[in-house]
């Protein structure tokens, strides 16, 4: 049962019937297909993960803002989290979709995914819609697809934990010039720093704050 898996009940289940139901079928069946809840969905969504965002990483610009919103919300994600919630079993479709493989094509899946969320903001309210988005967020982050690199978390955690930014600087260069080594120190607290090789400035600056970040528990 899909609101097993959503945890949550639905008060109105004809919402529900709704939002399951594709194209392919209303048109068989002479019913509402899931096309404006779809609509919906998607705008709810994407209020909700900027919202989400805007709160979690306070320092980062709206271009680098939006380049995760849309990574989060993409149609590759949505399909991600519909199969985790094995939407593709309860899709209604018409008799054509269904034997061409319906059930697993994307485009079916991330649409029923997004009308799912219109029926449930139609039903519960926001909060219901930002809880779902935040598993979302989370589970798309813990992926690692969608994280912000290295260098810009270290950079959330120490503001948060220690009220400074960190401090990079470079303190080894080595090999030819086409194929210079650099060496990168990264300074947290008196306590936490953390080190990094690679064949740039910005690569060894990022592989020094994945090691601050081990270093802090991360």
């Amino acid at each position: 049962m899909i609101e097993r898996k959503l945890r949550y009940g639905f008060r109105n289940p004809a919402l529900l019937e709704t939002a399951l139901a594709h194209g392919s079928y209303a048109n068989e069946f002479s019913c509402e297909s899931n096309e404006r809840l779809e609509f919906l969905g998607d705008a709810v969504l994407g209020c909700a993960v900027s919202r989400i965002l805007y709160d979690r990483f306070p320092s980062l610009s709206e271009g680098d803002l939006s380049k995760i919103r849309a990574r989060v919300v993409s149609g590759a994600c949505l399909c991600w989290y519909a199969r985790e919630l094995r939407l593709g079993g309860h899709i209604r479709l018409g008799k054509g979709e269904e034997r061409s493989g319906g059930r697993e094509k994307d485009s079916i899946l991330a649409g029923a995914f997004e009308a799912l969320l219109g029926a449930v903001y139609l039903d519960a309210g926001y909060p219901k819609v930002f809880e779902m988005a935040a598993e979302l967020v989370d589970c798309a982050l813990e992926k690692g697809d969608f994280s912000p690199d290295a260098r810009t978390e270290l950079q959330e955690i120490s503001r948060k934990r220690f009220g400074r930014e960190p401090s990079y600087r470079v303190v080894g260069e080595e090999g030819p010039a086409h194929e210079r080594v650099f060496e990168v120190e990264v300074s947290v607290s008196p306590r936490v720093t953390g080190r990094g090789r690679g064949g740039s400035r910005k690569e060894a600056g990022c592989c020094a704050a994945r090691d601050a970040l081990g270093r802090l528990g991360y």
